[in-house]
């Protein structure tokens, strides 16, 4: 008798069948991102904490571990205390200021009126604008001699012409200046969250509430804001995230000064682990910006999941 051999399945098969399982499917299809990340983020923290632990600097290129004693030097110094404080009045100071603006902006847009289209596309310039250019352009507005803040200020007789700010050169103007060149940026992206979030609110709910005598700061506040939260959490969680760990504003801006009063987590950490040489100081500045970026985004992912439920 002649014996049937059984068909050996082909590797390009069992390939096809484990792709058409939803599983298999969905951890493929994510598994160039995470390794992404993971080359991305995961080596350089990894290395960070490599020489947050060690006596590593530039002058002295030779590995030396030294435990938790760059972490207790860092603790001790008074100017880290104050960038961590400048951190967080910049991070929610610009955050909320940008949220502000992005949710005015987007209920404006919404409303239909003649350009609304070029108006769309010219809002998202301060987003789109590289940061470089955008922060000497705000560098040169905020200049001690030239600037076009204060010669508007000085024409509206709202400030004398020998006597205008020094918006980089105060300690709390030098603040003020780098939050709204931040929110500046931001409140583009805070458009666009806010448009797509309101453009999901069924019409119907809009129209019950105005029949139910609903006003403007109820029917925004009360009633929309609260259905469109997970999708305004999730675009705070980026833009805080981005913010938090930024240090091009402030540096291009004012390099930390005056006198350290603008100084953030991220460009104290160039300064001090780039500039000065420092590595491992410079790396366990560094490290200080995971605790609190985790435990807030956590917290944050939290809220917007009961939203959900809710």
């Amino acid at each position: 008798m002649v014996a049937i051999a059984e068909r050996v399945p082909s590797r390009g098969w069992r390939l096809e069948s484990l792709l058409n399982r939803r599983d298999w499917f969905g951890a493929v299809m994510v598994s160039p991102a995470i390794l992404y990340v993971l080359a991305l983020v995961g080596v350089p923290f990894l290395l960070a904490v490599y020489y947050a632990v060690s006596g590593y600097t530039i002058y002295h290129p030779s590995y030396r571990f030294v435990g938790l004693s760059n972490v207790a030097d860092v603790v001790q110094s008074a100017i880290f205390w104050r960038t961590l404080a400048n951190t967080f009045i910049f991070t929610i100071a610009s955050q909320v200021i940008g949220l502000l603006l992005g949710k005015f902006g987007a209920l404006l847009l919404l409303r239909p009126f003649p350009g609304r289209r070029i108006a769309r596309a010219v809002v998202i310039l301060p987003w789109a604008v590289p940061v470089a250019l955008a922060t000497l352009a705000w560098k040169w507005m905020f200049d001690s001699l030239y600037s076009v803040i204060n010669w508007t200020l000085v024409a509206v007789g709202l400030v004398a012409p020998y006597n205008v700010p020094q918006w980089l050169g105060q300690p709390d103007l030098a603040m003020i200046a780098v939050i709204v060149v931040n929110a500046w940026r931001f409140f583009p992206f805070a458009i666009v969250i806010f448009l797509a979030g309101l453009s999901s609110v069924p019409q119907d709910v809009i129209d019950a509430a105005k029949v139910d005598g609903a006003g403007f700061w109820r029917l925004n506040f009360q009633i929309i804001l609260p259905m469109i939260a997970p999708i305004v959490l999730v675009g705070l969680v980026f833009g805080t995230v981005f913010t938090f760990t930024d240090l091009s504003i402030v540096y291009l801006l004012t390099s930390g000064g005056p006198m350290n009063a603008t100084q953030v987590l991220g460009s104290l950490a160039f300064q001090v682990g780039i500039l000065s040489g420092d590595v491992a100081h410079g790396a366990a500045i560094c490290l200080f910006l995971f605790p609190f970026l985790f435990i807030g985004v956590i917290l944050m992912l939290r809220i917007a999941r009961r939203r959900e439920v809710a």
